[in-house]
């Protein structure tokens, strides 16, 4: 059980890793716009922003890593509730999709980290 709850982990902080790259890199670009379905306008208007909010997810990625290296649930179980928050968050304020794709994850990490 312990290597699919370390998969899961690894597959979450892959997941801010790709949502880093998005946001910080290819937010103003045709791949940013048709993943966020942004106008280009605003895209460009909103670049800082979303720059800010993809290095946030960095540190996410980066804490569930040393979750993984170091071996320590705690720290696991940590980043995930960070992400479970920031999902629940992001549904409720920006789009339900937000839900399955960052939180629900992050939940199933959670409940294994916790039984294995």
């Amino acid at each position: 059980m312990d290597i699919v709850a370390d998969v899961v982990v690894g597959l979450v902080a892959a997941l801010h890793v790709y949502f880093l790259v998005l946001e910080m890199f290819l937010w103003d670009t045709p791949t940013g716009h048709r993943t966020f379905g942004l106008e280009p306008a605003f895209a460009a208007e909103s670049r800082t922003l979303a720059a800010n909010q993809g290095l946030y997810n960095g540190f996410l990625a980066a804490g569930l890593v040393w979750g993984l290296v170091s071996d320590r649930d705690e720290v696991k179980l940590f980043f995930l509730a960070c992400v479970i928050v920031a999902g629940a968050y992001g549904a409720v304020t920006v789009s339900r999709r937000i839900l399955l794709v960052q939180a629900l994850p992050a939940l199933v990490g959670f409940v294994l980290v916790l039984v294995s």
